[in-house]
Order: structure tokens, then sequence, then C-alpha cells
């Protein structure tokens, strides 16, 4: 029972060891492109593409993905993607995120958003991230310019 016993606690040590050798390093996420993939009279549907790095030596899981999104100085409103996603170790993923929006509510952009190629945009938003190391709340943001793919070429 003793070499047992000691096996156990070798194991346990062992795992410490690992777990103390963990450290968790935020997830590179960018904005790729925009898809525009419905209009009707009242709005449209659009869906935000990134790409998602995962620097760490272990898998990290979603548990939620919220932004807020702008489009040529305009609010287009709140995406929430609250399902788990998974990103491999030291990989790239990419995730897809549908917006609705209305055309009342964006005003002026909507003219930008069906004559240009790409759009100057600005994302606020958060990610909460399960990991070896417990929950992680990561804040994004970020501006640029990002390419419009639409519906109707």
């Amino acid at each position: 029972m003793g070499k047992t016993m000691l096996a156990g606690v070798g194991i346990v040590v062992a795992a410490c060891a690992t777990l103390g050798k963990l450290y968790f390093q935020e997830p590179q996420i960018q904005l790729q492109e925009i898809n525009v993939t419905g209009l009707g009279l009242s709005g449209g549907t659009m869906d935000l593409v990134f790409d998602v790095y995962n620097p760490n030596d272990y898998r990290l899981r979603s548990t939620r993905l919220e932004v807020a999104l702008e489009l040529a100085g305009t609010d287009f409103g709140d995406a929430l993607i609250d399902k788990p996603l998974d990103f491999s170790p030291v990989n790239h993923s990419r995730v897809v995120m549908p917006v609705r929006f209305t055309w009342a509510g964006v005003g002026a952009a909507a003219r930008s958003l069906l004559e240009s190629q790409e759009l100057p945009y600005g994302l606020t938003g958060a990610v909460l991230l399960d990991t070896p190391l417990g929950e992680q709340r990561v804040q994004l943001s970020s501006k640029g310019k990002v390419p419009l793919r639409k519906l109707i070429p």
C-alpha cells in the first residue's frame, strides 16, 4: 500500500508542477472581413468574420463573446455568441458572428455599406474563456478598415 500511495503523491506533485508552468496569454482577435448576408426593407444581416489566434500551449474554450460594432462612425449594434467555441493550442481559428441591423438605426452609414469596398470600423467587447488556470475575461477593442463583401456584387 505504501508504494501505491507514493505513486499517487508523485502524480499529484507532477500535475501541480505542470500547472505551475502554465501561464495565460490573451488570444489575438482580429476582424478580417464583413459579409453582407441579407438586405430587406427594414434592415439587413451581416457576418463579422474574426481570426482568433490562441498563443497558449493549451486549448481555450470561450463561453461568451460579445461585441459592439461601429461602421463608418455609426453604431451598428451589438452581437453575441453564447455557445461554446474551442480554440486549439498555438493555432488560428475562424469565428463567424451574425449581426442584425435596421436601416432606421444606421442612417447615413447605410449608404457606405452599399457603396464601399471597405469600411472604417470600431469594435469593443469581451470574450469569456475557460482555461486550465480558471475563467479569464479578455477585453476587445480595435479600430481600422475592414474589407466588405456584399450580398449583391
